[in-house]
């Protein structure tokens, strides 16, 4: 697209796409470098080598940063899930059972970043995009799974056990591994479609 006089449009879109990406790029090298703690927004605008008032603006604040890179795990996430689905579409047990368990390997995969998360914005979990898409996405699946359950108060419930102080006193404190967090959604799961039965 060009403006009246000939001159070519300027590029915002795509200028603010380049520098997400590389706030999101600097935010994990000093991440993987410092740590959680030491992460500031004015550190990774240094990194990135972009004005602060850029990662401001973009972010607002260290948990806006923090929910962007989330959603960005999010989405490889929602990538395989979508990849599991479309191979030989399984049924509502099976791809409830694969969405929990992917969910259960991605908190644990994240859980320091989580953490800073909760701690930065303890509801803000909440409101995040991935939470509402999760809550959305096992809902529907309950509901195909056993159509009389309050699904929408059952996703609550599931959501639940991904809840990042608990996952990592499980983790941490009880010494458990990502494998008896998923045997006990097993459990959960197997109580749901006995429910859609009976119902």
């Amino acid at each position: 697209m060009t403006t009246p006089a000939g001159r070519a449009a300027p590029t915002e879109r795509a200028d603010a796409a380049r520098n997400r990406l590389r706030i999101l790029d600097a935010a994990r090298r000093l991440l993987a470098a410092d740590g959680f703690a030491e992460l500031s927004l004015d550190a990774v605008a240094k990194e990135a080598g972009v004005g602060v008032g850029t990662v401001y603006r973009r972010f607002h604040n260290r948990a806006g940063l923090v929910y962007a890179l989330i959603e960005d795990n999010e989405t490889r996430f929602q990538e395989a899930f979508t990849r599991h689905c479309e191979d030989g579409a399984p049924a509502a047990h099976e791809r409830l059972r694969a969405f929990l368990h992917g969910m259960a390997e991605l908190v644990d995969e994240n859980r320091e970043l989580l953490l800073l998360a909760e701690a930065s914005a303890p509801a803000g979990r909440y409101h995040s995009a991935p939470f509402r898409r999760h809550h959305e996405q096992i809902a529907a699946m309950v509901t195909e799974l056993a159509p009389g359950v309050d699904a929408a108060y059952v996703a609550d419930l599931l959501l639940m056990a991904y809840t990042p102080g608990l996952f990592d006193f499980q983790r941490t404190e009880r010494g458990w591994d990502v494998d008896r967090i998923k045997g006990g959604l097993d459990v959960l799961i197997a109580g749901i479609g006995a429910a859609g039965q009976t119902g």
